[in-house]
């Protein structure tokens, strides 16, 4: 890892993932490569690219996830473990589960955290189609706060095409009221809704935002306002990596005119405390 500033706190990227090739080569992404104009590999990626990747925008530690959807795997549990055996003081491991077969999923989040070692669970509403208040989520919550460890989902509209009505970020609110010792990070800021997650974010003490999928010259200027005031211990820095690099996910971080503190707690603190690593 290239060394950072002397002024510059560790980084923290708490949404990544190391891509297999069928994740990063599922249709259901096309769209964001037309923006991003990512090319897509024929190959598979070597964990080292990743790392690279890290090292380039001075990031010390990446929360790599599995992505799991009903009856399609893009990245699967042990694939993320085996990622994270490769580099295990760079990579942390999210799992990933499919609640439309909710026993199978509560014993996967146990394997996931006992024997895994993964640090919290990620489930995105629009790959079920199905909001995060669905009777179906509720078996994963309740394994998560047994376990005491994050529910990671995404808020904001969907960039794949698909309805973007399942990420309304109010969702969480009947979420954090139904089980309110549930740490949830709501990751992608929200927009169109941000103002709505803020919302939640403030009325709920364990409920987070995460700045994922956007640049900071693309951050809403409400969730600015929120990091400079209330909210310095409720926002987490976030790439969606491989989809933006962490160097440009961060590249005009200055611009926020952020105190040391708050600076500090944005691009690691929070993670840390949150996600307990």
């Amino acid at each position: 890892m290239s060394e950072q500033s002397a002024t510059q706190p560790e980084i923290i990227d708490v949404w990544a993932q190391h891509p297999t090739l069928r994740h990063i080569s599922d249709p259901i992404f096309d769209s964001l490569k037309r923006w991003t104009k990512m090319v897509t590999p024929t190959t598979e990626i070597p964990v080292p690219v990743t790392i690279a990747a890290m090292d380039a925008g001075n990031v010390s530690r990446s929360l790599i996830s599995a992505w799991q959807a009903p009856g399609k795997d893009l990245i699967t549990n042990d694939e993320v473990a085996s990622f994270v055996a490769q580099a295990p003081d760079r990579l942390v491991g999210i799992g990933s589960v499919d609640i439309s077969k909710p026993m199978q999923a509560v014993k996967e989040i146990r394997r996931c955290v006992q024997e895994l070692g993964f640090k919290g669970i990620r489930v995105l509403p629009w790959l079920a189609s199905l909001p995060p208040t669905d009777c179906l989520f509720y078996p994963i919550y309740a394994a998560c706060c047994e376990l005491d460890v994050p529910f990671c989902t995404q808020i904001g509209h969907t960039g794949p095409l698909m309805p973007s009505e399942v990420g309304r970020p109010i969702y969480l609110d009947q979420v954090a009221l139904d089980f309110p010792e549930l740490k949830i990070v709501a990751g992608h800021i929200g927009y169109p809704w941000t103002e709505e997650a803020i919302a939640v974010a403030t009325k709920h003490e364990n409920v987070f935002i995460d700045t994922s999928a956007y640049t900071v010259d693309r951050y809403p200027p409400e969730i600015i306002r929120y990091m400079k005031t209330n909210g310095k211990y409720k926002v987490l820095f976030g790439t969606n990596y491989p989809m933006i690099l962490p160097g440009k996910a961060l590249e005009s971080l200055d611009k926020l005119e952020l105190d040391d503190e708050r600076k500090a707690l944005f691009l690691s603190g929070n993670a840390k405390r949150v996600f307990g690593i």
